[in-house]
């Protein structure tokens, strides 16, 4: 990696700001639903703990569209880390002005201040030079251990770095780069991508780029029907972004030519509608029954999908087989799950659906590694560049 991490650099007694994510669900009554990403920043938090800095701790929640929105404040995250540290947490309700200014003064060597909803301000997602200035004000020295935002060109996760140097990966970010980077740079053969979730639109740049790096591809959930639809198969009312066949067309073609193994359903639960409560049926996916939509593969699906995947030695999947919310369009996300983890291959899961999916199975630890990542993990995979990685520190260079 070309850039500085947390190990690179001298912590001791410096004001740190801590570009996190937590970005978590909040139940009905406003407590966290979940603190999975909470926790994955633990190991950062620690560093700097013992380190005896004082850090501004920094995150989005939700899309409150540059204005406050009490029902997206951090402040439930601040109690919750704070039980999870056994130590106070304060909060501020703002992330800039005089009340940050002396919140910050007033912290011990080794305390933490989490700061309200960066996106409380329209400053964050337009990348303000000013906002960003003001964000890094109290500190010396910038961490990003936001690996999920760190595709989003936003003030604190860009622009900032002008303003607090040096700007350093914080221990997750770091992971994640690394174990992706290798992953996608050497990965086990064969090697085999599992694409799911909604929108195809999402993820055609990332299928086109596994064609060169992968043996097989597989694709389900409601991103199949597009393909099927360019193969000449009348889909119903099942989801189709009709302005991609073309592409998608291409994509298979692409496949063939390469020698990548493409697999879509040939079988579906189908239902009359998108409810709990629809009728269903199991059809061949050239038999979806007038009006009718594919809302989970099938059995027939189910053991191909899960043929191709045994003796894989590397599995990359994003996106579930289908609304698994769902109790009768469950399973197809939920076999091909125990099939991954029984599969013994390097094993790596990208995306809030299929993050979910794997821990409502309670299989998170059989997987070799979950990023935190939905749209970083697809565009990092995709080869594109990380506007908050790109702004981190580069090493020196070791040549002339």
């Amino acid at each position: 990696m070309d850039f500085l991490t947390l190990a690179d650099v001298e912590v001791e007694g410096k004001g740190v700001f801590v570009r996190c994510d937590f970005n978590v669900p909040l139940s009905e009554d406003g407590q966290v639903a979940d603190e999975t990403r909470i926790r994955a920043t633990l190991p950062t938090l620690k560093r700097l703990q013992e380190g005896g800095v004082r850090a501004l701790l920094a995150s989005h929640l939700g899309r409150p569209k540059g204005k406050p929105n009490p029902s997206l404040s951090l402040r439930p995250v601040a109690k919750r880390l704070g039980e999870i540290l056994g130590k106070e947490v304060p909060f501020v309700a703002d992330c800039v002005g005089p009340e940050v200014k002396s919140a910050a003064a007033a912290l011990q060597e080794g305390g933490f201040l989490l700061l309200e909803n960066l996106r409380f301000h329209p400053g964050e997602e337009k990348n303000d030079r000013e906002f960003a200035r003001a964000l890094a004000g109290p500190c010396e020295l910038y961490v990003n251990d936001a690996f999920a935002s760190s595709h989003r060109a936003h003030a604190s996760v860009a622009a900032i770095a002008e303003f607090l140097q040096p700007a350093v990966a914080g221990l997750l970010l770091e992971k994640e780069i690394q174990t992706l980077s290798q992953v996608m740079d050497s990965p086990g053969r064969p090697m085999v991508a599992i694409c799911g979730g909604a929108k195809v639109s999402d993820k055609l740049n990332l299928i086109k780029k596994l064609l060169d790096q992968v043996d097989k591809v597989i694709v389900g959930g409601a991103m199949a029907f597009t393909f099927l639809r360019a193969q000449g198969l009348e889909v119903e009312a099942s989801r189709v972004e009709e302005e991609l066949t073309e592409e998608a067309s291409q994509i298979l073609e692409k496949a063939k030519e390469a020698g990548v193994a493409f697999l879509l359903p040939v079988d579906l639960v189908v239902a009359d509608q998108c409810s709990p409560e629809a009728q269903t049926r199991i059809v061949s996916a050239e038999e979806i029954p007038p009006g009718w939509m594919g809302l989970d593969i099938g059995p027939r699906t189910r053991s191909l999908f899960g043929k191709a995947l045994k003796g894989a030695q590397t599995i990359v999947w994003n996106g579930p087989m289908g609304v698994f919310e769902m109790k009768p369009f469950s399973r197809g996300t939920f076999e091909i799950l125990e099939q991954v983890t029984a599969s013994g291959a390097r094993t790596v899961v990208g995306g809030g659906d299929t993050d979910v999916a794997v821990h409502q199975a309670g299989a998170a630890q059989k997987i070799s590694f979950i990023s935190t990542g939905g749209g970083a993990f697809l565009e990092f995979l995709e080869g594109r560049e990380l506007p908050g990685v790109t702004a981190l520190t580069r090493r020196p260079s070791v040549h002339g």
